[in-house]
């Protein structure tokens, strides 16, 4: 099955929300996780069925990162602030980076998230 994770800098979560329930009936078919906060409000928002890691800042972006590497996700949607994020919120460089070693999709904005979606659709098919 295929499994997507769901990050946003505190600013970005709104748009991460208007995407999913823009998104839902695609997202239903696949398993989603995301950090702490960024998925419950996902899930109080659009009632998609969310594992949630820890809190950015408690270290959630770098579990995420982790599943990376066991080759256990196949996307990331990371909507990041590049202007105004705060100290307190995840780095993308980790991300990016192992994301680029396993050759796994990391889309930053929400056009590049739509691609990845679409990418994902059409390798299902």
């Amino acid at each position: 099955m295929t499994r997507l994770a769901l990050i946003a800098h505190d600013e970005k979560k709104p748009e991460l929300i208007e995407f999913a329930q823009t998104h839902r009936a695609q997202l239903l078919e696949y398993e989603l996780i995301a950090t702490g906060t960024t998925g419950k409000r996902l899930m109080e928002a659009t009632g998609l069925e969310i594992d949630r890691m820890a809190s950015g800042p408690l270290g959630g972006d770098l579990m995420i990162g982790a599943q990376v590497a066991e080759g256990r996700l196949d996307g990331i949607v990371f909507l990041r602030d590049p202007l105004t994020a705060q100290p307190h919120e995840p780095d993308i460089s980790a991300l990016l980076r192992i994301c680029d070693v396993h050759d796994t999709a990391l889309a930053t904005n929400l056009e590049s998230a739509a691609y990845l979606l679409e990418g994902v659709a059409d390798r299902e098919e």
